[in-house]
């Protein structure tokens, strides 16, 4: 089954989504929003569309647990993502595990970080080579900065919070993924990933998606 509106590419070069939901409860869009831009979560965000789901991967994690305090986000959803303790920065739980493979492959130029070639197998190795290749010439490099920005607001402590992990994550250590999902009580599921389970297997992220949005309508008819 095609992933629809979040295609391969769209997936690659953006880590934060606003998931509609139609009156039918079905997913009707996804618009994205890029963080690399703001200098602080949440300030100066596109609003998000009412009655939504926020979906994050990876360091998109970090940004939507400030921005997903927005009244008009229903829902969350993690993809091998961070997801910071209110007033702490993503770095306070990072440093609990060890260093994964992808820190030998990265370089910072110019305020951002970057993935160099060699990385590439270590963030989606299960994927085709051309396919890794593709990731990385449209990687969308994050301020250097992000990881040491203390998060405001913790939205996940009051909102309904479904989180995939990757348990072959060679970015962001699978078990700090379940960590996160564990203490903030999100629905997980877990999938024998790389970094990339959205372009991986694409299937199973569509069901988590389309499963947090028919809550959000549920919830609403209520």
């Amino acid at each position: 089954m095609a992933f629809g509106p979040m295609d391969p590419v769209t997936a690659r070069s953006s880590h934060v989504y606003w998931l509609m939901v139609s009156r039918s409860y079905r997913p009707k869009t996804i618009l994205t929003l890029s963080p690399m831009t703001r200098p602080r979560y949440g300030r100066r965000s596109p609003a998000p569309p009412a009655l939504s789901s926020s979906l994050a991967i990876s360091y998109g994690g970090t940004v939507i647990t400030a921005a997903g305090t927005d009244e008009r986000v229903a829902a969350l959803v993690y993809i091998c993502a961070f997801a910071p303790e209110e007033g702490d920065t993503t770095l306070v739980d990072q440093d609990k595990y060890p260093p994964t493979p992808i820190f030998k492959h990265i370089e910072i130029v110019e305020g951002r970080i970057w993935l160099r070639p060699s990385g590439v197998p270590e963030f989606a190795g299960d994927l085709p080579e051309a396919e890794q290749q593709l990731v990385w010439s449209t990687q969308m490099a994050p301020l250097a900065d992000l990881f040491t920005q203390a998060v405001l607001g913790a939205a996940w402590k009051h909102k309904p919070t479904s989180y995939i992990v990757g348990s072959n994550d060679r970015t962001i250590q699978p078990e700090l993924q379940r960590f996160l999902a564990a203490r903030m009580k999100a629905k997980i599921t877990e999938v024998a990933s790389s970094h990339v389970p959205m372009l991986s297997q694409p299937q199973r992220v569509y069901d988590v998606i389309v499963d947090a949005a028919a809550n959000i309508g549920r919830r609403s008819s209520s």
